[in-house]
Formats: structure tokens, C-alpha cells, sequence
């Protein structure tokens, strides 16, 4: 198995193992939980804010240790390692995941689904998404502990952005997978392409533009230094983080110290939409004082997108869990009002 070819440090981690034992009649819980979030982003700051929430409660009884930067293993690897024992809880997402089912991309990223991080954690607290959604990971000896979503992403752009028409042969780097299918029902082109080529992509012409991050992010990451326009509020994508720990640890640890992971979930889930919620309106600000034009779609036009998105799941829907979400979320989301009709 290629994760005990990792490092032998990891190893040397590895052999920590978790505990919740009993010490002198104090249970005690230990936990190495990694994230790709380096420590300095704002993610990375409201995930060591978790961490010391979890440890303050718990009066000290539960211990974490925090791996950024998927310092350990690669992001993609950190929910294997965590079910394999190398870690013990995967501080990532589920949209790494999608090789291993399908599901997996509908707890990472719906598309097209929810608009705001409110409602898409109310499916999961109150639409019954995370009894849903425990299946898969139960499927893979991992208990889904919680989400933290920072909302809607934003595109770059060097066109105008005012619709759905103006993606008529949009170019644009995509990650991929589904996003692809979904872009390409409108008339967009999208181009796969990795991250780190965005910027000489834009700067030389071959794209039109970017799907990246946040509209908070994308300024940090420069990219309305070379173009100037953009879609706000964001409307195709909202990743959800997830914090997933192994079954049998998570079964192993005292009642409280689960209950208190949990809650402390749900306030960073609340911590997190408002943080990035303040943060990209600074930056939305920011940009129209600096000349960038923001779109903001209509109802309509939003819907538009929605539709072609919630057709194109099924095409993703290829296993009983798969199907079960993709269900799940049609349910609610009609009680919302955002499936037409």
C-alpha cells in the first residue's frame, strides 16, 4: 500500500497511535488530525480556532495534534491515511475522494445546488444529509464529524460575465470532473488545467478566464492584477471541508469528548461562513474602487445554471450512495425552491 511507503517519519507518527484511555480517572483522547490548509491562511487560523475550542471544553482531556499543509501525506491521500491508521482524522474534503465513488462529489461539491452556505449546512444538520452521508463514509471505516463551507466561489474573468450567454465559448481553466459537463451544457470551453498554470494561461490569451476560489481568495491570489472582471455573489461552486476521523477511533473515545467534537463543528461551520462572508465583501469592495466589474446574476439566470447543473447529476449518480444523495438533495432542495419546477 503506497501510504507505508510515505516517509518514515510518518511512521514514527503512525506509532503514536490515538488513545482514550483512562488516567487516573480522567479520560484521555489523542488525536493527529491533518489539513492542506497552510497555518497562516484564514482557513488554517479558523481550523487551529477548532482545535483550541476542542481542547479548552474538553478541560484538556482531549489532545490534537495538527498537521497543515498536508505536511504527512498528500491532500488526496489524507482520508486513506486516516482509515488506514497513519492519521486519525482527515481535515480535508470529501471531493478528493470522487475516484473512490462517485458520492463523494455530492458532500464536496454539489454545483449548482444550494446558494448559501447556510442552506447547505442545513441540509446536512436538518434535511437529514448527515445520516445520508454517514453511509458512504461508514462504507469506508470514516465517521463524518462535521462541515465547515465557505461559501461560493467566484470566476476571473477577462470578459464580461453578465449571464449565461456570455459563456458561449467561454475559455476557462476547470478543475475536473463534473464542472466540466455542467460548463459545457451552457457553451462554455473548459480547459483542465493545473493551478499553478493559471496565471501564464491568462497573462498569454489561452483562457478567458479562471475558476479558482473565493472572491477573497482570488484577490490574495492576484488574479484581478490581470483581470478585470468577475461574478459576484458566486453561483457554481461551494466546496464543503469536512472533518472525518477513523470509525473505530471515533467509536473508541468517550461520549463527551464526540459530543464535543461535534458542537465544535458546528460552531466552526458558523465561524467560517461568517469570517469568509465579511471577506469577500471587503474584497468586493476593494475590487470596485480598483476597476474590476462584478456581475451579479439574476434569479433567472441562476436558475439557468442550476438546471443544467442538477441535469447533469445524474450523469455522476453511477452508485447506490451516489443516487441516495443526489435523492437527498433534490428533496431539499425543492423545499427550498431551487428546483424548477
Amino acid at each position: 500500500m503506497k501510504f507505508m511507503k510515505t516517509a518514515a517519519s510518518v511512521a514514527i507518527i503512525a506509532s503514536m497511535g490515538a488513545s482514550a484511555a483512562f488516567a487516573g480517572g480522567h479520560a484521555e483522547t489523542k488525536l493527529r488530525i491533518q489539513t492542506h490548509y497552510a497555518p497562516e491562511t484564514v482557513s488554517g487560523k479558523l481550523a487551529a480556532q477548532y482545535i483550541a475550542d476542542v481542547e479548552s471544553m474538553s478541560g484538556g482531556a482531549i489532545d490534537i495534534e495538527m498537521f497543515y499543509s498536508s505536511s504527512v501525506v498528500k491532500s488526496v491521500e489524507t482520508f486513506d491515511a486516516a482509515a488506514t491508521g497513519i492519521l486519525d482524522c482527515d481535515m480535508t474534503g470529501g471531493g478528493y475522494q470522487t475516484g473512490k465513488n462517485p458520492a463523494f462529489q455530492f458532500v464536496g461539491d454539489i454545483m449548482g445546488g444550494y446558494a448559501t452556505p447556510y442552506q447547505q449546512l442545513s441540509w446536512l444538520y436538518y434535511g437529514g444529509g448527515l445520516e445520508d452521508a454517514q453511509a458512504l463514509y461508514n462504507k469506508y471505516d470514516m465517521q463524518l464529524v462535521g462541515w465547515w463551507v465557505y461559501g461560493q466561489e467566484s470566476l476571473a474573468s477577462s470578459k464580461p460575465l453578465d449571464g449565461p450567454a456570455a459563456l458561449k465559448d467561454f475559455k476557462f481553466r476547470s478543475p475536473p470532473g463534473m464542472e466540466t459537463k455542467i460548463f459545457e451544457k451552457l457553451g462554455a470551453k473548459p480547459i483542465v488545467m493545473d493551478f499553478t498554470e493559471i496565471f501564464t494561461a491568462l497573462e498569454t490569451g489561452i483562457i478567458d478566464g479562471a475558476d479558482a476560489s473565493g472572491l477573497a481568495n482570488n484577490v490574495g491570489l492576484g488574479l484581478y492584477d490581470l483581470v478585470k472582471h468577475a461574478n459576484f455573489p458566486g453561483f457554481h461552486s461551494m466546496p464543503s471541508d469536512h472533518l472525518a476521523c477513523n470509525k473505530a477511533v471515533w467509536d473508541a473515545m468517550p461520549e463527551a469528548h464526540r459530543t464535543i467534537m461535534s458542537v465544535a463543528m458546528e460552531a466552526l461551520a458558523l465561524r467560517t461562513a461568517l469570517t469568509f462572508e465579511k471577506a469577500n465583501a471587503a474584497a468586493a469592495a476593494k475590487l470596485r474602487a480598483d476597476g474590476v466589474t462584478l456581475w451579479q446574476w439574476s434569479e433567472e439566470d441562476l436558475q439557468a445554471f442550476r438546471d443544467a447543473a442538477q441535469a447533469t447529476w445524474p450523469e455522476f449518480a453511477t452508485t447506490p450512495e451516489a443516487k441516495a444523495l443526489v435523492a437527498s438533495h433534490l428533496d431539499y432542495l425543492t423545499e427550498l425552491g431551487l428546483v424548477s419546477k
